[in-house]
């Protein structure tokens, strides 16, 4: 079969194409940035990538066989010249989540992570201990995990693994993508209101949630975290599966022993170890190069998961201390004389929040620069200014940069800030003023969730040139 995808350089989309090119398929695929790393995965994969939508490329002689399906993104609209080309030619379409569903997981044990923050690390995480468990697992991660060559394969078990996100599916389907997998074994990470973009206010997510909860067989598992009220409200609307919670507490805090099924206590502050605790017995100790507490927990919710389809907690930790992270979620780009530069994914006050917790738990007093484009729909549209600034209290100095497409001035978030700020509107100038403020054992955290124009190997760059 010839599948064509409209919007294949989209995490998600790109790796359906490869899942479909695993299959057999002939995959070819359009979009209005073809653009590394997702282009050279694809182009690696053997598939024909298209720039832009004109609808020509579509037919003979560009295309010498049409597509047989069209499977497409939910960046596409209508009034898109290929979008209005394969309508007005009856080409059979479908959604990215829904020909997952029919050409993937039937038949599958599919283990979905959900929520706000963590979906694709601790999706990441729950592939690999499988894979270290020896169980062939089959995934789909929207994101580039370090453990694994591709962002998508097939499997060789029924196990598969898949990032489960609650943005809408199509133009024609706007239930969110998540309803869709059947999935048997499902982590809800946690819930905030975030994709100001399609949902009105939180209950609107929830109402998403709670249509996910309503697919999970009752022979299936439901993990979630003691302390999220959102999700909490979410399940109280009815949940007919068993359920497993966890929570992360201080080794100093016993009291909280043998309250919660499932907990980590934190061996050291910056969560770079933890005991795992179940039923109040300890069953594994995890020493590992990630750190924080969001990441303590994204670790424990894998291992309660990965356990569920017979893997040990104590081989959970084992596989975790392999664990070499996710690209963008505070990778180091560079040591340059003692200034490191990080690159992270952060989309969210609470992520940029947490993400600063816990580097500075980590480096203790040593100087911490936070760099952030607010880019995400939702933090473009203003809706989380107000909390912007509790998000960075772990930085010493923040630059925040303002894109031309923020719908609103950033500046009262400069005057307001509990730290030193200041608002840049030029990428030149931003590294400039970076580096003035850099010292020996600086960390400096880039954060976005796009391509913020490049400043991040342009600061490297700098940085070098400065240090000679």
């Amino acid at each position: 079969m010839h599948i064509h995808i409209l919007g294949i350089c989209g995490t998600f989309m790109g790796s359906l194409a490869q899942l479909a090119k695993q299959l057999g398929h002939r995959v070819t695929g359009s979009d209005a940035n073809v653009y590394p790393p997702m282009s050279t995965q694809l182009e690696q994969a053997g598939i024909e990538l298209i720039q832009g939508f004109d609808p020509i490329h579509l037919q003979p002689p560009h295309m010498p066989t049409p597509p047989d399906l069209v499977v497409v993104g939910n960046a596409m609209s209508r009034g898109n010249p290929s979008v209005e080309y394969v309508l007005n030619q009856g080409i059979p379409y479908t959604s990215g989540p829904q020909w997952l569903r029919d050409h993937v997981l039937q038949g599958k044990w599919v283990l979905a992570v959900a929520g706000t923050h963590g979906k694709t690390t601790t999706s990441s995480m729950l592939a690999w201990i499988l894979e270290y468990a020896g169980m062939e697992p089959g995934y789909l991660i929207g994101g580039v995990t370090k453990n694994f060559p591709t962002s998508a394969r097939i499997g060789n078990t029924p196990f598969f693994v898949v990032e489960a996100d609650e943005y809408d599916s199509a133009f024609f389907d706007k239930r969110s993508k998540f309803v869709h997998y059947n999935a048997r074994t499902v982590i809800l990470n946690n819930l905030e209101f975030d994709h100001a973009d399609i949902f009105p206010d939180l209950a609107a997510i929830q109402k998403q949630f709670h249509h996910l909860v309503r697919t999970v067989p009752n022979n299936g598992l439901l993990i979630s975290p003691t302390n999220d009220k959102a999700l909490a409200e979410v399940i109280q609307q009815g949940c007919w599966t068993p359920q497993q919670q966890f929570a992360v507490i201080d080794a100093e805090k016993t009291e909280q022993e043998n309250t919660v099924e499932w907990q980590a206590r934190l061996l050291a502050a910056d969560g770079s170890s933890f005991a795992v605790i179940h039923n109040g017995a300890e069953v594994a100790q995890i020493h590992w190069a990630q750190t924080g507490i969001h990441n303590v927990n994204n670790g424990l919710a894998a291992i309660i998961a990965a356990r569920h389809v017979g893997v040990t907690p104590e081989h959970s930790a084992k596989a975790l201390e392999q664990f070499a992270g996710v690209k963008r979620r505070m990778e180091v780009l560079a040591d340059v004389h003692s200034i490191k530069v990080y690159d992270d994914f952060a989309h969210h006050p609470t992520a940029i929040k947490t993400t600063l917790a816990g580097l500075r738990a980590k480096v203790g007093d040593e100087k911490i620069i936070a760099i952030i484009e607010p880019r995400s729909n939702t933090m473009r549209m203003g809706v989380h200014k107000s909390s912007l600034n509790k998000s960075v209290t772990d930085a010493d100095d923040v630059l925040w940069y303002q894109p031309a497409n923020v719908d609103w001035a950033m500046d009262e978030i400069v005057n307001k800030s509990p730290v030193p700020a200041k608002l840049l509107r030029d990428l030149d100038e931003l590294i400039h003023c970076a580096i003035s403020i850099s010292e020996p054992n600086t960390h400096i955290v880039i954060m976005s969730n796009g391509g913020f124009g490049g400043v991040h190997q342009k600061l490297v760059d700098q940085l070098t040139k400065h240090a000679l």
